[in-house]
């Protein structure tokens, strides 16, 4: 215990080293320092004056020699190097200095904006904010356990929906992380990025919550895609599009790396979350406008008012660098996108004969297809690319009112209500 002998008590003052003296210059007088070592001589000098009035009252304050070592360490650092990283090449940032790629301006500078759309879905974001907790799951735990409550396939359904979504979202979360937001290098892309990566933890959170809920067994449900083809070759075929550009080694500056990233946002938002998603989230509404599973239902659709701002979000990234960057986007890599955007729709098409053998909730895995088609030919189109699917039309409509009104229509009241944060939102 401390007592007031302690604070008292006499210490040997602690001998400290002297400051080291600024570097002179090469070329420079002494009497006049070269002006591009200004800054290291201002910070050492100033650094040298702290520690030279502590050492004036070395015998009333008395410091340790860890102490000291740090005052030398600062009083000797060059600041230089820092500064002029800081500054960029062009000093001040301009607007036109920002680029969505490539960009050589200073990353840390968030204002003036170039990208208002960018910074408003980060405030929209932030509106939606919502917390799995907030969601009661009284009703999905007692129809769950009622061996009556819900037909085989509808458990399937549940289970596979799940099974899939718990793995997704740490893909697009370890995406996000690991790859995009170092590549992107413009600071309000990065802030939304940023948000959604907070979001994608969210979603992640929502699924073990549902699953801890219901009592699933975890290791089942957390190691589907391992064990189900039709859900690890989604897994799979996200993969591949992010194994080199999460490489810390990787950088953009080339026409090849510049177009593997291309390929990557394409991947990520337009068939992962604007494809890959849509079977499950479905098949989970039309459970939840019949009654059923209502808890789950109320999580997958602020999930999916998430992802639907994730895929404008991605859609108006890629778009931008198309305009910045027109030498990228050429017949080879429109073929690609294409191509990609095919590759996901039969993907998922697969996985909804898997997910649904038998009509069940109202629909079927040819309906399913057919919406799926209808939604690769929207991706397409707003990449600019021609649609392929000819003369489908959306066997779905209630998905597309809760996809693509401002206001949301709460399907389990038929009420209407305005985007809100999760805790304020009314079912």
């Amino acid at each position: 215990m401390l007592s007031w002998d302690d604070f008292n008590a006499e210490e040997k003052p602690v001998s400290r080293p002297a400051p080291p003296q600024a570097p002179q210059s090469a070329t420079a007088p002494t009497e006049a320092p070269a002006p591009a070592a200004a800054p290291v001589a201002r910070a050492e000098s100033d650094a040298a004056a702290t520690t030279g009035a502590a050492g004036a009252g070395a015998d009333s304050a008395p410091v340790s020699d860890a102490v000291a070592r740090a005052r030398a360490t600062l009083a000797a650092m060059d600041v230089s190097e820092g500064v002029a990283e800081l500054e960029g090449s062009a000093g001040r940032v301009q607007v036109d200095d920002k680029r969505m790629i490539n960009c050589r301006a200073d990353l840390n500078q968030l204002v003036p904006f170039k990208y208002d759309w960018a910074w408003q879905k980060y405030l929209d974001g932030c509106s939606n904010h919502w917390m799995p907790q907030e969601v009661n799951m009284a009703a999905d735990v007692a129809l769950w356990k009622n061996p009556e409550g819900l037909t085989d396939d509808e458990r399937r359904i549940v289970k596979r929906s799940l099974g899939f979504f718990a793995t997704a979202d740490s893909l697009v979360a370890n995406n996000l992380v690991l790859a995009i937001y170092r590549l992107i290098t413009n600071p309000e892309c990065r802030q939304y990025i940023l948000r959604q990566s907070f979001e994608e933890a969210i979603h992640t959170h929502a699924y073990q919550y549902c699953i801890e809920s219901l009592g699933m067994d975890e290791g089942e449900i957390f190691n589907m895609y391992r064990e189900i083809p039709s859900v690890a070759k989604k897994a799979q075929w996200g993969i591949q599009y992010t194994r080199e550009l999460s490489d810390p080694e990787f950088t953009t500056g080339t026409v090849e790396t510049d177009k593997k990233l291309l390929e990557n946002l394409i991947a990520f938002y337009c068939v992962l979350e604007g494809i890959f998603f849509y079977c499950g989230f479905t098949q989970i509404l039309s459970m939840g406008r019949r009654n059923k599973m209502t808890g789950v239902a109320e999580q997958f659709q602020y999930i999916l008012r998430d992802e639907s701002m994730h895929v404008n979000f991605g859609v108006d990234v890629i778009n931008q660098i198309k305009i910045e960057n027109p030498h990228l986007w050429d017949a080879e890599m429109r073929d690609k996108a294409t191509q990609m955007i095919l590759e996901g729709t039969e993907l998922e098409t697969q996985y909804a004969r898997d997910s649904m053998p038998r009509g069940v909730l109202g629909m079927n895995a040819n309906m399913m297809e057919e919406y799926l088609q209808f939604i690769a030919n929207r991706r397409l189109a707003q990449l600019g690319l021609p649609e392929q699917f000819k003369g489908v039309t959306n066997p779905f409509p209630w998905m597309s009112e809760i996809m693509d009104l401002r206001k949301e229509k709460n399907f389990f009241e038929t009420r209407v209500i305005e985007y809100q944060t999760g805790g304020s939102l009314s079912w």
